[in-house]
């Protein structure tokens, strides 16, 4: 008589394995219900565990830079895993580190090229050693006369800044105030016009516009846009060490520019979708 599944069998098994709710379910029923006889089995199937969890969301994870010894050119790379764990791990981290040497080195940027051949294989491996979903999701390469990093102590923010010229501390200083205060742009006339009209639409919606007079609306809005704009412009920010100066006079003051400036934060814009664990055990013994 075949043993009978609980469901607790089913979660030890995910928790010992880190497979899936399905495939851990087959494997206790062909290992009639024997946990270590199905973790066996599993052990001998794990070539496919790789591709089994490509589906999982990846939304944690670190940030990693490599900066040219001219400081002609820097690479940002984000890498994901599922967990804060994960991110932590020794190997993971050591992988992280290949990824971004390698784009340095190639001064690649398309993650998706970059992973073909043995970097893909370096990332199944790792997979199938920690137990869960690891994904390259984006680098960015930046080149200038002067480029600067910086990266937040917990890896998961990450900076390039590009400047005309100056030295090294003034770009590191510029890119920890983006990590810092996430500009959207350089400069206010970089501003894309749809955001403009949305803030526009906001800002008449507001409560306080209601009664105003159409012409006094116009200006309190034209107030209200360049308030935004100044908020949202780097060079228009106050410097985050020093308020009394704006980030485009310390940059004038060292001779220079910004040109241009990415940042990664871990996992943003990605959806997580969360399940419900008994619910989800629940439904693959159904």
């Amino acid at each position: 008589m075949a043993a009978k599944i609980s469901a607790s069998m089913v979660k030890e098994l995910r928790e010992r394995t880190a497979l899936g709710m399905l495939e851990c379910k087959k494997a206790l029923v062909e290992a009639d219900g024997d946990i270590e006889q199905a973790i066996e089995t599993l052990r001998k199937t794990s070539g496919m565990k790789a591709a089994k969890k490509a589906g999982r969301t990846a939304a944690d994870g670190v940030v990693a830079v490599k900066v040219a010894a001219d400081s002609s050119y820097a690479v940002l790379v984000e890498v994901n895993s599922e967990t804060d764990f994960a991110a932590r791990d020794a190997s993971f981290l050591a992988f992280v580190d290949t990824i971004a040497s390698a784009a340095f080195a190639a001064k690649q940027s398309d993650a998706v090229a970059l992973m073909a051949g043995e970097l893909e294989s370096a990332r199944e491996a790792l997979v199938q050693k920690i137990g869960e979903n690891i994904g390259v999701r984006r680098i960015e390469l930046l080149e200038g006369a002067m480029v600067g990093a910086y990266v937040h102590s917990n890896n998961r923010i990450g900076v390039l800044v590009a400047l005309s010229g100056a030295d090294d501390s003034t770009a590191k200083d510029v890119a920890m105030h983006v990590a810092a205060v996430n500009p959207r742009v350089v400069n206010a006339s970089d501003m894309p016009e749809d955001v403009l009209t949305k803030e526009k639409e906001i800002i008449l919606a507001q409560p306080d516009m209601a009664s105003k007079k159409p012409e006094i609306a116009e200006k309190m809005v034209g107030g209200r846009i360049k308030k935004f704009l100044a908020e949202n412009s780097l060079v228009e920010q106050a410097f985050v060490k020093n308020p009394e100066q704006t980030i485009g006079q310390l940059v004038k003051a060292a001779g220079a520019e910004v040109v241009s400036f990415v940042r990664f934060e871990v996992g943003e814009g990605i959806e997580v979708v969360k399940v419900d664990f008994a619910d989800e055990v629940a439904a693959a013994l159904r």
